[in-house]
């Protein structure tokens, strides 16, 4: 049994590095900038699970592994969502928790992590997950 349970975590951390790794290979950042990866990943996730409603949420972290299952819940309060944001509010939260100056800003940090997390979800949850931000934002959404 103890040997599933270590399976299970390292199974979940690989596929968390990959998230990261896709995140860097998209800026072309080495590993040693994982804390900005990181920092971007944490960042859209909280903003998106805020922005949905709660079953909508529940469902999409469903399909992230255990770890980012952690990190996306954590700090949660679903009796204060969906939290309204436009897309300029949603671009101005993500600056203030990716404290980093990257090539396309706040916004290509919005489209990357999305664009990744896209990859690693089943099409129809991530068409639920389009479906269920407001015209503005879902325009950002891949």
């Amino acid at each position: 049994m103890a040997e599933q349970m270590i399976s299970a975590f390292e199974s979940s951390l690989d596929k968390t590095n990959l998230i990261l790794k896709d995140i860097e290979a998209a800026y072309g950042w080495p590993k040693e900038q994982r804390n900005q990866s990181y920092a971007a990943l944490r960042t859209v996730l909280h903003l998106l699970r805020d922005r949905l409603p709660v079953q909508e949420s529940a469902e999409f972290a469903a399909q992230l592994p255990v770890l980012l299952r952690g990190i996306y819940f954590e700090g949660w309060r679903p009796e204060d969502v969906p939290i309204k944001l436009n897309r300029d509010d949603f671009l101005y939260e993500v600056r203030q928790g990716f404290p980093y100056d990257v090539e396309g800003g706040p916004e290509r940090v919005v489209q990357v992590v999305l664009d990744t997390l896209r990859r690693h979800v089943t099409q129809g949850e991530w068409e639920d997950v389009k479906s269920a931000m407001p015209r503005d934002l879902g325009r950002m959404i891949p």
